[in-house]
């Protein structure tokens, strides 16, 4: 029976599809992207803050699980945790890379779509929220995204991240302390983030 008519049955699970795709089996690669692309986008943008680079580092992520089908081995996390290991090491990089050409903080967006009071005191949370997010440094962001964003333990996180539990639990303490801080500076105070949740 071929993957193709084993689908109209049941969907086959990911690790049927890594070994499809190891064979070179192009609908099976399309069933993960189709699976796997979106929450890979998300990490990445979280992390990158660039919907064009989030778009290259989905890419690139996918494109190593077709080159590396045939030598990948289940898992904790399976299959998933693989793939966002995969994307926030190469957000790392990208992040490291940018930092070495430029020391400018990341441009700011402009909103000039006119909006009610309430939406546009809630983008100016947003706004201060991902500015805050890429004021940190790398790894703390790769923290913060990782445990808040994509709701990651602090154990798998830190294994994704390749550190002891303790090490990134102190990462994650100083990484709030500093977003507090920034969010202060902002001039936003705890009631404005309760009104805006």
């Amino acid at each position: 029976m071929t993957l193709a008519s084993a689908e109209t049955v049941s969907e086959p699970d990911d690790a049927a599809l890594v070994a499809a795709i190891a064979r070179r089996d192009a609908s099976a690669f399309r069933m993960l992207i189709d699976r796997h692309a979106t929450p890979l986008h998300r990490l990445a943008y979280r992390m990158l803050g660039d919907a064009s680079e989030a778009e290259d580092v989905t890419q690139e992520s996918l494109l190593r699980l077709w080159d590396h089908a045939a030598a990948w081995t289940p898992q904790g996390g399976g299959l998933p945790a693989w793939l966002r290991r995969i994307a926030s090491n190469l957000c790392l990089d990208r992040l490291r890379r940018r930092a070495r050409l430029s020391d400018a903080p990341p441009p700011d967006r402009i909103d000039d779509t006119p909006a009610a009071d309430a939406r546009l005191d809630a983008q100016r949370l947003s706004d201060v929220a991902q500015s805050a997010l890429q004021a940190l440094p790398d790894r703390q962001r790769a923290a913060v995204v990782l445990t808040y964003y994509e709701q990651l333990s602090n154990l798998a996180a830190a294994d994704m991240l390749g550190m002891k539990l303790k090490a990134f639990e102190s990462l994650l303490v100083r990484a709030r302390a500093a977003l507090r801080a920034y969010v202060a500076a902002a001039g936003i105070s705890a009631a404005d983030l309760g009104e805006g949740s």
